[in-house]
Order: C-alpha cells, then sequence, then structure tokens
C-alpha cells in the first residue's frame, strides 16, 4: 500500500505554487518543477501536475489545455495569492537584486526565485500602484570607474555549473584554454567568485596541490559540477585573499609607496585615501602622497594612468607574503602538473 502525502507537506507545496504561478503569462508544470527543486522542494513532475489541477479548481487560476505542456496562471481579477506576498518595497528590493546581483548568487538560487522576480516586476509596473518604487529605478545607477567594457561571453551552462558547485561545496571538472591557446582539463575545489567590472573570475585549488588558482570564467571550455562534496579549507578567507591583492595580480606584499602628484589629479585622494594611514604633504602644485598598500599589477598600472602628472614614485617593502603561495594564474592557467613551480603568465 502506497504511503499517504504527509498533510503539512501537501499544504506547504501548495502554497508554494500558488506564489509562483504568474499573472500576466503561464507557466508549465516543467517551469514550476524546476523552480521547486531550485529551491529544495523536489517533488516529482506527476505530483506537481496533480496538485496544479487541483489548485485550478478551487482557485481562481486558468489552466490552457489546449496542447502540452499545459499552461497556468492566476485570471485577469483574481486576488492571487503572491500579491499581498510582496510589497511595493520588497519588490523594489527584488528587482535591484536580480539587476545587479545575477551574477553572484547560485544559479539554482536565481532559477527557484523566478517566480518571486516576475511578481516583484508585476508589482511595478506601470499599472501598479508603485509609482514611487517604479521610478526610483531610473534614479539610481551603478556606474564604472574605468572605460566600460562589454562582458566577455561565458559559454552556456558554465556559470551554472560554477555557481552551483560553489554553493553545494561540490568538486568541479573543468576544460580551461589559457592566454596562450593552450587546453587542459582537471578537477577542482571552488573556492570563491568574484565579479571585476565586466569580468567574473572563479578562484579554486586543483586536485593534490594547497594553492589557490584564479580562472576567467570565460576563458572555461566546460564546466561540470561533481557528486564528491568537500570540507572548505579553514586557511582560505575570500576577504583576506582580496585584501592581500590577488585580484589586481600581485602576491600579497605591502609596501610604502610615496609619489608626487599634481594637485588637480590628487584631489580624489583627499576623499578617497589609498589606506588608512596615508598622509598628503602639499609640495609646490603637487601632493605627496605616502600610504601603505599591496604591491600588485593594478597598482602599476593605476599608477601608470596619470602619465607625468605622477613623479618621484618609490616602494619601500614592508613584509614578506603572507603564505608564499605561486602567483595567481589568471591568465594562464594550465593542469596541476605544468603548475608546480611555475610563475603566472601575466
Amino acid at each position: 500500500m502506497s504511503k499517504r502525502p504527509d498533510t503539512p507537506e501537501t499544504v506547504r507545496l501548495a502554497v508554494e505554487l500558488l506564489r509562483r504561478i504568474p499573472r500576466n503569462r503561464k507557466v508549465s508544470a516543467t517551469e514550476l518543477h524546476d523552480q521547486l527543486t531550485n529551491a529544495g522542494l523536489a517533488r516529482d513532475l506527476r505530483t506537481i501536475q496533480r496538485q496544479l489541477e487541483m489548485l485550478s479548481e478551487h482557485f481562481d487560476i486558468e489552466r490552457d489545455d489546449r496542447s502540452k505542456p499545459y499552461g497556468y496562471r492566476w485570471k485577469e481579477r483574481a486576488c492571487g495569492l503572491s500579491m499581498p506576498g510582496i510589497s511595493e518595497q520588497e519588490s523594489l528590493l527584488l528587482t535591484l537584486a536580480e539587476q545587479h546581483l545575477h551574477n553572484l548568487l547560485p544559479a539554482s538560487l536565481m532559477k527557484s526565485m523566478a517566480g518571486f522576480f516576475e511578481q516583484a516586476r508585476m508589482n511595478l509596473g506601470p499599472h501598479a500602484n508603485a509609482k514611487r518604487e517604479r521610478t526610483w529605478l531610473s534614479k539610481v545607477r551603478v556606474v564604472s570607474t574605468t572605460q566600460p567594457l562589454l562582458p566577455p561571453r561565458i559559454k552556456p551552462g558554465v556559470f551554472e555549473a560554477v555557481s552551483n558547485a560553489l554553493y553545494a561545496d561540490r568538486w568541479l571538472k573543468v576544460e580551461y584554454v589559457n592566454a596562450a591557446g593552450k587546453r587542459s582539463a582537471a578537477d577542482l575545489m571552488p573556492l570563491g567568485l568574484a565579479q571585476q567590472g565586466s569580468r567574473l573570475y572563479l578562484v579554486g585549488r586543483y586536485e593534490g596541490y594547497g594553492d589557490e588558482r584564479i580562472l576567467a570564467l570565460n576563458r572555461i571550455v566546460s564546466a561540470q559540477a561533481s557528486t564528491r562534496t568537500f570540507e572548505r579549507p579553514a586557511d582560505f578567507d575570500l576577504q583576506q585573499y582580496d585584501a592581500d591583492g590577488r585580484f589586481g595580480f600581485g602576491e600579497g606584499k605591502q609596501i610604502r609607496l610615496s609619489f608626487r602628484i599634481h594637485k588637480e589629479a590628487g584631489l580624489h585622494l583627499l576623499e578617497s585615501p589609498l589606506s588608512l594611514d596615508q598622509q598628503v604633504k602639499e609640495v609646490g602644485n603637487q601632493l605627496e602622497i605616502r600610504a601603505t598598500v599591496v604591491d600588485t599589477a593594478q597598482l602599476e598600472w593605476w599608477l601608470r594612468g596619470f602619465g607625468d602628472q605622477v613623479s618621484k614614485v618609490r616602494r619601500v617593502a614592508v613584509r614578506a607574503s603572507r603564505a608564499q603561495r605561486p602567483t595567481d594564474d589568471v591568465r594562464a592557467a594550465d593542469p596541476p602538473a605544468a603548475l608546480a613551480g611555475r610563475k603566472a603568465d601575466h
């Protein structure tokens, strides 16, 4: 005899389905099945179909059965269940999150939230009573501090596999092409994801190695999340990794930097210092800047960007690298055997 479904779980499933059925378009049972699976509420497709049939009989839900797969949506004048569940303020927050955090959230989580993002957009639509929240979207913008660039193309399925493996602490099988065009394959322990301008980078450790490498997502040819899980290394901290200048092509070496810069070009450094210990001294029509910073290629590019407005640049080492790790191989990630003792091709 088959086991009867647990009533609280059945109710929960019905509520989650009602919350995810849209108003302005039809959604299929397969789409809802994927959303619920990604949200951690795994049910077989037939169960979802039976629930939708039952719900369409008891709620103002339109079922389009003219062709398969059937489509479901709230009827035009139906109160629905999700409308009061998301306020105008929450809709604004969700819309901004969808726009700016889609590269920093697991793909599975984004899919599970698809119904809520759609509801948020509807709540801020031209016919909704949310004028202030809707117009706020046109009042704010994230702007680039450098020359804007179009994001490089990431191959289909790569971001999904990478973000889901990172989210679940699972090993990742990757094929990668480095800057020299060399193709390699390896098992990688994903430890962090970073967005730098228009580019996405994955930090991880190759199996059998204890140092971190950085892979540009657009250079990953294919990626597949393994069923093998791992314990995150206690000695790795993404915030510290960034603070050590790894994403700026550095090795964590701190220096005491000093230079002179024309006042007009260096005015912003009075408002946004290079470090907490920055010191500024006026020398004629120039500012003499002293600060403790991490020595990176990014710092060198930044200084060179000022051209002849910067002079008397001096670097004095403060301390050695925190862990003396090999340079991260952003541009030339090779298979583990080739990485041993090899500097990155920056």
